[in-house]
Protein backbone atom coordinates (compact mmCIF):
# COMPACT_ATOMS: atom_id res chain seq x y z
CA UNK A 1 0.00 0.00 0.00
CA UNK A 2 1.14 3.52 -0.71
CA UNK A 3 0.81 5.92 2.24
CA UNK A 4 -1.56 8.85 1.81
CA UNK A 5 -0.93 12.14 3.54
CA UNK A 6 -3.05 14.22 5.82
CA UNK A 7 -6.40 13.90 7.50
CA UNK A 8 -8.15 10.63 6.84
CA UNK A 9 -10.88 9.08 8.97
CA UNK A 10 -13.07 6.03 8.73
CA UNK A 11 -16.42 5.91 10.50
CA UNK A 12 -16.31 2.12 10.96
CA UNK A 13 -13.18 1.93 13.15
CA UNK A 14 -11.34 3.89 15.84
CA UNK A 15 -8.72 5.32 13.52
CA UNK A 16 -10.60 8.62 13.49
CA UNK A 17 -9.65 9.15 17.16
CA UNK A 18 -5.99 8.39 16.53
CA UNK A 19 -5.84 10.60 13.45
CA UNK A 20 -7.62 13.46 15.23
CA UNK A 21 -5.12 13.17 18.08
CA UNK A 22 -2.19 13.21 15.64
CA UNK A 23 -3.66 16.32 14.02
CA UNK A 24 -4.20 17.99 17.41
CA UNK A 25 -0.55 17.31 18.28
CA UNK A 26 0.55 18.87 14.99
CA UNK A 27 2.22 15.70 13.77
CA UNK A 28 3.20 15.31 10.12
CA UNK A 29 2.23 11.80 9.11
CA UNK A 30 1.24 9.46 6.36
CA UNK A 31 -1.60 6.95 6.67
CA UNK A 32 -1.32 3.41 5.39
CA UNK A 33 -4.37 1.16 5.19
CA UNK A 34 -3.80 -2.50 4.39
CA UNK A 35 -5.56 -5.81 4.75
CA UNK A 36 -5.00 -8.39 7.47
CA UNK A 37 -1.41 -9.36 8.25
CA UNK A 38 -0.20 -12.41 10.16
CA UNK A 39 3.31 -11.33 11.16
CA UNK A 40 5.60 -8.42 11.79
CA UNK A 41 7.27 -9.07 8.45
CA UNK A 42 3.93 -8.91 6.62
CA UNK A 43 3.00 -5.69 8.42
CA UNK A 44 6.35 -4.13 7.53
CA UNK A 45 6.04 -5.19 3.88
CA UNK A 46 2.48 -3.84 3.67
CA UNK A 47 3.76 -0.51 4.99
CA UNK A 48 6.88 -0.44 2.81
CA UNK A 49 9.19 -0.48 5.83
CA UNK A 50 11.70 -2.66 7.64
CA UNK A 51 10.45 -4.68 10.65
CA UNK A 52 12.47 -2.49 13.05
CA UNK A 53 10.47 0.54 11.84
CA UNK A 54 7.12 -0.99 12.85
CA UNK A 55 6.66 0.22 16.41
CA UNK A 56 4.47 -1.82 18.73
CA UNK A 57 2.57 -0.06 21.52
CA UNK A 58 2.56 -2.28 24.59
CA UNK A 59 0.39 -1.44 27.60
CA UNK A 60 1.88 -2.37 30.97
CA UNK A 61 0.23 -2.14 34.37
CA UNK A 62 2.11 -0.78 37.36
CA UNK A 63 -0.88 -0.99 39.73
CA UNK A 64 -4.65 -0.82 39.58
CA UNK A 65 -5.55 2.14 37.36
CA UNK A 66 -1.88 2.96 36.66
CA UNK A 67 -0.61 2.07 33.20
CA UNK A 68 2.14 3.05 30.76
CA UNK A 69 2.40 2.85 27.00
CA UNK A 70 5.75 1.42 25.90
CA UNK A 71 6.84 2.00 22.29
CA UNK A 72 8.91 -0.98 21.14
CA UNK A 73 10.61 -1.44 17.74
CA UNK A 74 9.21 -4.45 15.89
CA UNK A 75 12.45 -6.42 16.03
CA UNK A 76 12.80 -5.98 19.80
CA UNK A 77 10.92 -6.93 22.96
CA UNK A 78 10.58 -5.36 26.39
CA UNK A 79 13.53 -5.97 28.70
CA UNK A 80 11.46 -6.33 31.86
CA UNK A 81 14.27 -5.68 34.37
CA UNK A 82 15.22 -2.50 32.45
CA UNK A 83 11.64 -1.26 32.37
CA UNK A 84 11.04 -2.04 36.06
CA UNK A 85 14.24 -0.19 36.97
CA UNK A 86 13.24 2.84 34.88
CA UNK A 87 9.76 2.97 36.41
CA UNK A 88 11.03 2.30 39.93
CA UNK A 89 8.81 -0.71 40.53
CA UNK A 90 9.41 -4.34 41.47
CA UNK A 91 6.50 -5.72 39.49
CA UNK A 92 4.82 -5.00 36.17
CA UNK A 93 2.13 -6.96 34.39
CA UNK A 94 0.44 -7.08 31.03
CA UNK A 95 -3.27 -6.40 31.44
CA UNK A 96 -5.86 -8.73 29.97
CA UNK A 97 -7.37 -7.76 26.62
CA UNK A 98 -10.52 -6.50 28.38
CA UNK A 99 -8.54 -4.44 30.87
CA UNK A 100 -6.33 -2.99 28.12
CA UNK A 101 -9.48 -1.99 26.25
CA UNK A 102 -10.93 -0.35 29.36
CA UNK A 103 -7.65 1.54 29.93
CA UNK A 104 -7.18 2.74 26.34
CA UNK A 105 -10.43 2.42 24.38
CA UNK A 106 -8.59 0.31 21.80
CA UNK A 107 -8.59 -3.45 21.28
CA UNK A 108 -5.29 -5.34 21.33
CA UNK A 109 -3.49 -5.09 18.04
CA UNK A 110 -4.78 -1.54 17.51
CA UNK A 111 -3.55 0.18 20.68
CA UNK A 112 -1.80 3.51 20.30
CA UNK A 113 -1.17 6.41 22.67
CA UNK A 114 -2.78 8.63 20.03
CA UNK A 115 -6.42 9.14 20.94
CA UNK A 116 -6.40 6.79 23.90
CA UNK A 117 -9.36 7.35 26.19
CA UNK A 118 -6.82 7.99 28.98
CA UNK A 119 -3.51 9.76 28.37
CA UNK A 120 -1.17 7.38 30.14
CA UNK A 121 2.54 8.30 30.25
CA UNK A 122 4.62 6.99 27.36
CA UNK A 123 8.03 5.31 27.42
CA UNK A 124 9.80 5.08 24.07
CA UNK A 125 12.69 2.70 23.68
CA UNK A 126 15.88 4.49 22.64
CA UNK A 127 15.91 2.40 19.44
CA UNK A 128 12.70 4.08 18.22
CA UNK A 129 14.38 6.42 15.73
CA UNK A 130 13.98 7.70 12.19
CA UNK A 131 10.86 7.02 10.16
CA UNK A 132 8.53 4.67 12.05
CA UNK A 133 5.05 3.24 11.71
CA UNK A 134 2.67 3.12 14.68
CA UNK A 135 -0.80 1.68 14.95
CA UNK A 136 -3.70 4.03 14.42
CA UNK A 137 -6.60 2.55 16.35
CA UNK A 138 -7.83 -0.03 13.84
CA UNK A 139 -6.52 -3.25 12.33
CA UNK A 140 -4.63 -2.53 9.12
CA UNK A 141 -4.32 1.22 9.74
CA UNK A 142 -0.98 2.79 10.61
CA UNK A 143 0.65 6.20 10.77
CA UNK A 144 4.14 6.75 9.42
CA UNK A 145 5.84 9.51 11.38
CA UNK A 146 9.24 10.82 12.37
CA UNK A 147 10.10 9.12 15.67
CA UNK A 148 11.65 12.23 17.23
CA UNK A 149 8.53 14.26 16.39
CA UNK A 150 6.26 11.55 17.82
CA UNK A 151 8.31 11.20 21.00
CA UNK A 152 8.33 14.97 21.54
CA UNK A 153 4.59 15.31 20.86
CA UNK A 154 3.81 12.52 23.34
CA UNK A 155 6.27 13.92 25.91
CA UNK A 156 7.65 10.37 26.08
CA UNK A 157 10.46 9.28 28.33
CA UNK A 158 13.21 7.85 26.13
CA UNK A 159 15.28 5.02 27.60
CA UNK A 160 16.87 1.69 26.75
CA UNK A 161 14.06 -0.66 27.80
CA UNK A 162 14.24 -3.42 25.18
CA UNK A 163 16.28 -6.42 24.09
CA UNK A 164 16.64 -8.01 20.65
CA UNK A 165 13.70 -10.31 19.97
CA UNK A 166 14.24 -14.00 20.19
Amino acid sequence: MVPTLGRMAAADDNSDRALAAADALGLSYGVTRHGPVRSLEEAAAARGLEPRQVVKTIVVRLADDDYRFVLVPGDREIGWPKLRRLLGVNRLSMPSADTAYQATGYVRGTITPLGSTTSWPVVADAAVTGKVSVGAGAHGVALTVDAAELVAALDATVADVTEPAG
